[in-house]
C-alpha cells in the first residue's frame, strides 16, 4: 500500500469514526432536546424532573465509556457521572451545596484527565500568550468571587457557602487552565462554556443580577454544550494518540 492509499484509508477511517461518534451521541442529543421540550419555569422539583435533567449527562458518560473504556471512569466519564449527581441535586434548592460538591469532584476529575497521557502530545508550551490566558482565567475567577461575595453574605447558610464557593471557583478555573494546556479546541471551548454556565447560574441563584427571562435556558444550553465538547475532546484525544503511535511505528 503506497502513501496515497494510506492517506485515503486514514481519511475513510476518520470519516467512519465521525459518523460512529455522532451515532453514539444521538441519545444525548435526543435527551437534551426532551429536557428543553419538557422544562418550564413552573416545573416542580420532583424525581421525574431530576431524572430528565440528569439523563443527558448520564448518556454522555455512557458514550465516553463505550469509546474510551473503563479507565475513563476515573476521568471524563467519571466527571460526567458526578455532574449528573450535581444535576439531580440542584433540582432541590436545599441540596445546592451537595450539587456544588458533586460538580467540584467532576472538575477535579476533568483536571486530572487533562494532565493524563493521552493529552501528552499537546503539552503546554512556555509561550507568553498561554501564560496570559492562565492569568486572565484566574483574574476572572477572583474578580467574580469578589463581586459575588456580598451576595453570599446575605444567604441563609453563608458560613458554608462563602468558603465552598471559593473552593469551587478555584477548581473550575484550574480545570479551565488545564484545558488550555491540552491544546484541544473542543476541550478548551467546553471548559470555557462550563465557566459561562456556572457564572450564569451563580448570578441567578445568589440574586446578584436582575431576574433574567431566559436565565435557565442560557445556563443549561451552555452547560450541555460544555459537557458535549469536553466528552468529544476526550474521545478525539484518544484517537489522536493512537494515530501518533501509528506514525511513530511507521
Amino acid at each position: 500500500m503506497d502513501i496515497l492509499d494510506t492517506h485515503a484509508y486514514d481519511r475513510r477511517q476518520r470519516r467512519n469514526m465521525s459518523c460512529a461518534l455522532l451515532f453514539s451521541l444521538s441519545p444525548f442529543i435526543l435527551s437534551t432536546a426532551l429536557y428543553f421540550y419538557l422544562w418550564s419555569p413552573d416545573s416542580p422539583a420532583s424525581i421525574t424532573t431530576a431524572g430528565v435533567k440528569s439523563a443527558p449527562t448520564v448518556l454522555l458518560a455512557a458514550a465516553v465509556l463505550s469509546w474510551n473504556g473503563g479507565q475513563s471512569v476515573l476521568g471524563v466519564a467519571g466527571g460526567l457521572l458526578f455532574s449528573a449527581v450535581g444535576d439531580w441535586c440542584l433540582v432541590w434548592p436545599e441540596l445546592f451545596l451537595h450539587g456544588m460538591g458533586a460538580f467540584g469532584v467532576a472538575h477535579l476529575l476533568y483536571s486530572l484527565t487533562f494532565l493524563s497521557g493521552h493529552y501528552a502530545a499537546y503539552s503546554s508550551s512556555s509561550s507568553l500568550w498561554i501564560r496570559c490566558l492562565y492569568l486572565i482565567l484566574f483574574m476572572v475567577g477572583g474578580g467574580f468571587y469578589i463581586y459575588i461575595y456580598p451576595f453570599l453574605q446575605k444567604a441563609p447558610d453563608s458560613d458554608l457557602l462563602i468558603p465552598a464557593v471559593g473552593v469551587y471557583i478555584v477548581l473550575i478555573v484550574l480545570m479551565g487552565s488545564l484545558a488550555i494546556r491540552t491544546r484541544h479546541t473542543a476541550t478548551l471551548l467546553g471548559s470555557l462554556s462550563f465557566m459561562v454556565s456556572d457564572l450564569s447560574l451563580a448570578l441567578q441563584v445568589f440574586k446578584a443580577t436582575a431576574p433574567m427571562e431566559h436565565g435557565n435556558a442560557i445556563t443549561m444550553v451552555t452547560y450541555y454544550l460544555a459537557q458535549l465538547l469536553i466528552a468529544v475532546g476526550d474521545v478525539k484525544s484518544v484517537e489522536n494518540k493512537d494515530d501518533f503511535s501509528k506514525w511513530k511505528r511507521s
